[in-house]
């Protein structure tokens, strides 16, 4: 009995350097957030760069399975060896970010962001780890800790798939928008399948008697609100072509050869990653019961982004005058699709 009075105590003792682990995970958590990578005096080099984080993220990687093992079972850990692998895993998360701060501003911000995410996530997800140690019950391996551990893992080795070689912030913006181009297919390709003649869009909500979904007019479009929203499918459409094509230049035409060319890329990824976000709320608006009104701001909003994105494209060095034939046709078909909602949305302003 004398010793189970002890054990439990002894054990929070032993972990209380996991709880100052987390404290302190989160202040490291909060400045890469927060802050910027600084410009170093040094020569940058890109090579040296990729080598310094690819293995700051194994030995991230080896800290989390260590750590996760000292928690997985009997016996309980000691409150110096707990001590000394909370060391091992600041040691090793301050060394994640100090890489990802050599990485200058002029190597191209879209390139910047993609290692910041992939350094946040790997703090996040230790963060996870020792607050599913903390919370475990004494000397066992619960599911949860596997997760998070796991979680670790993923984190560590997402960097192997960051866009890097000569031309990196040209991939990184070139990953960036393929990615957005996904988001918008399969937008599209919903709304689409909804919109097939006489398909009910809540089809896939199981039918309810008390709510009475089926009966209620509210869920089916009328004659007017199917004519409005094929406008808006345009618009849809035209999202994708216009972020096919932007990905297509940059692909074939992206050059990161001066500080002005990698700005540009960036220009290009930023203003062309509010296309996903517009697009969807354009297709929330849509559904039934529709409020002409909200579709029409939502539309002209996705309209202003599109014509942003055409704009950008069309001074930055990865439009030669071969390219400008698209950007017109696509300005055009933004304007058509959108002079088309106005009419039919004359009435709500």
């Amino acid at each position: 009995p004398v010793r189970e009075r002890w054990a439990p105590a002894a054990a929070m003792e032993a972990r209380e350097p996991l709880r100052e682990l987390g404290g302190a995970l989160r202040a490291v958590l909060a400045r890469l957030r927060e802050g910027e990578p600084s410009e170093g005096r040094e020569p940058f080099e890109l090579p040296r760069f990729w080598d310094a984080l690819g293995q700051t993220f194994k030995v991230m990687s080896q800290e989390a399975t260590k750590l996760s093992l000292a928690f997985s079972g009997p016996p309980l850990t000691s409150a110096e060896d707990c001590r000394k692998l909370s060391e091992d895993v600041q040691n090793a998360i301050l060394a994640v970010a100090t890489v990802y701060y050599w990485l200058p501003k002029g190597q191209g911000t879209t390139l910047r962001k993609m290692v910041r995410d992939a350094t946040t996530e790997v703090v996040e997800g230790m963060i996870q780890l020792t607050e599913t140690i903390l919370s475990a019950p004494l000397e066992s391996l619960s599911q949860e800790q596997l997760i998070s551990t796991g979680g670790v893992w993923e984190a560590c080795e997402q960097v192997s798939s960051l866009p890097r070689g000569e031309h990196y912030n040209q991939a990184a913006v070139a990953s960036a928008l393929a990615a957005c181009l996904g988001v918008v297919k399969d937008a599209l390709e919903e709304m689409e399948h909804a919109l097939v003649e006489g398909q009910d869009p809540y089809s896939d909500i199981m039918e309810d008697e008390e709510l009475g979904f089926r009966g209620n007019r509210d869920t089916y479009w009328s004659e007017a609100d199917r004519k409005l929203l094929s406008s808006c499918v345009g618009l849809m459409k035209a999202s994708k072509a216009c972020l096919k094509k932007v990905l297509g230049v940059v692909k074939a035409y992206g050059k990161v050869d001066s500080p002005e060319q990698i700005a540009q890329l960036d220009d290009l990824a930023d203003i062309a990653n509010e296309i996903s976000p517009s697009v969807d709320e354009l297709a929330l608006s849509m559904y039934p019961p529709v409020n002409e009104l909200a579709v029409r701001l939502n539309a002209a909003k996705l309209a202003s982004v599109l014509k942003k994105v055409l704009e950008i494209t069309k001074t930055s060095h990865v439009c030669p005058p071969s390219e400008e034939g698209w950007v017109q046709f696509l300005t055009d078909a933004v304007d058509h699709n959108m002079n088309k909602i106005k009419n039919f949305t004359q009435g709500q302003l």
